[in-house]
């Protein structure tokens, strides 16, 4: 196949999405790149409307620079590329994809030969009582209400969960002039200090967290690691968290609450691709096999960035311009093998430091034995942890699928993008096996919700 005839799809503007681009266009390659955003950079490096006016600065903070360049670098290739934004790839079969274009609600089959998945990452949940109040958000939501509305989720905010992006949001929020109640770490101090060798690794990346922790407490706000959060009050929206610092119960008066575990990569796409998936025990997650250089089971689909495996921003972009090198050369064209083996040792030189942060902020693997009866895991079908238990142990079902099958818990709106992590943690405490044993939801068409009236026009053999 001639440069000339390739025009392979790339699905996702973020980091890793924007550098596959810029490689494939550099070696003479009009790539199609598909993004469900309006504008390209992605979660991290999301850009607010087009007349929106707060400075980069604000916006990004440390990371305003390495923004502007992503965003600027796709603005050069917008006359290069194919590129549609508002477009949603909601299935993939038999070489389509099915695209929903936002604005217009029509849906459309667009066919592909090579495809870099570039999907990126989301929340990942635990829930406590009182988390369906209306107040509640994850941290993903809240950021992205600042970022892309200029808008705060409220007057009076308590951040919780743990991992870097937790830090990262109150400090986005308190520099915006938000009353930043508390931020709650169910990650132990002693946790942090034992990553530190690891952490170190990265000393500017480290730097940049430490800075954002040292300035939130300059600023007043209260920081308590080691917590365990158990539930929101609230008759029509938030008014107060409560949680156990260890020794007693303490209770917080708010109006809004931005919590999350971490991240989880969006991987429904690469299983409807029937990528091979394994179990990864430092992300506690089914991920998709691939290989150094991106390359998936299956022949023609690369895979890069947080949708394959939480590595960060600059790993994804390192990652999207490594997955674009391969697919050039498994079409036979000449590339860069010594920028591509620089890539590959960047990315395995940053696994020891993923793996301190791991460690850092260890997910709270004691969550779902101390989850009550009347917890709602499942917000679209108003499934309980209570439920899930009581079917698992009744039935025998120690696989999610057939939990999925028995309770409907994974097929609302979200199709357990938002549960899934929650409800695998349930059955497998209920049945006494690991989260790799009881398995990951499977991902089915459509990814996101789209109008029903389109599934059966694009796709009569989607199941709606």
């Amino acid at each position: 196949m001639t440069k000339s005839s390739l025009q392979p799809v790339v699905v996702g503007a973020g980091p890793a999405g924007v550098r596959a681009a810029q490689t494939l266009v550099s070696y003479g390659v009009r790539p199609v790149v598909v993004d469900e955003a309006p504008r390209a950079g992605g979660q991290i490096y999301r850009q607010p409307p087009s007349n929106f006016k707060r400075p980069a600065q604000t916006l990004y903070g440390f990371e305003a620079t390495r923004a502007m360049a992503v965003h600027s670098t796709f603005d050069t290739l917008t006359n290069q590329i194919d590129y549609r934004p508002d477009s949603l790839v909601w299935n993939a079969q038999s070489g389509l994809l099915d695209v929903l274009h936002g604005p217009t609600q029509t849906t459309h089959r667009l066919p592909y030969q090579q495809l870099i998945v570039a999907t990126g990452a989301t929340d990942r949940v635990l829930p406590i009582p009182g988390w369906t109040l209306p107040g509640v958000y994850t941290l993903g939501g809240a950021q992205v209400a600042l970022k892309f509305q200029g808008c705060a989720i409220g007057h009076q905010v308590v951040f919780m969960g743990t991992g870097p992006l937790l830090y990262l949001v109150a400090y986005q929020y308190a520099k915006a002039g938000v009353n930043v109640a508390a931020v709650l770490d169910t990650a132990k101090l002693s946790d942090q200090l034992s990553a530190m060798p690891a952490l170190l690794t990265q000393p500017a990346v480290l730097l940049k967290g430490m800075y954002y922790v040292a300035w939130l407490r300059a600023q007043g706000v209260v920081l308590h690691s080691g917590v365990r959060p158990l539930h929101v009050l609230g008759q029509t929206r938030v008014q107060a968290v409560v949680w156990h610092d260890g020794k007693k119960e303490l209770t917080l008066a708010c109006d809004a609450i931005g919590f999350g575990y971490a991240l989880r990569s969006e991987t429904q796409l690469a299983d409807l691709l029937g990528c091979h998936f394994a179990f990864d025990p430092l992300q506690r997650a089914h991920l998709p096999e691939r290989d150094g250089a991106g390359r998936a089971s299956v022949a023609g689909i690369y895979l890069a960035g947080d949708g394959a495996g939480i590595m960060g921003a600059d790993a994804a972009e390192w990652a999207g311009e490594l997955a674009a090198l391969a697919l050039l050369t498994d079409n036979g064209v000449a590339v860069d093998s010594a920028r591509a083996q620089v890539l590959e040792q960047k990315l395995r030189q940053l696994q020891r430091f993923r793996t301190g942060l791991a460690r850092a902020f260890p997910f709270p693997q004691n969550w779902a034995a101390q989850a009550p009866a009347d917890l709602v895991v499942c917000r679209c079908e108003n499934i309980t942890a209570g439920e899930l238990r009581r079917t698992a142990q009744t039935s025998g079902a120690d696989e999610l699928n057939r939990l999925k099958a028995l309770t409907r818990v994974g097929m609302g709106r979200c199709q357990g993008r938002v549960c899934g992590v929650a409800a695998a943690e349930i059955l497998a405490q209920a049945t006494g096996q690991s989260v790799e044993q009881v398995g990951r939801l499977r991902g089915q068409a459509p990814i996101k919700p789209i109008p029903i009236h389109l599934v059966h026009a694009s796709a009569p053999g989607v199941n709606a």
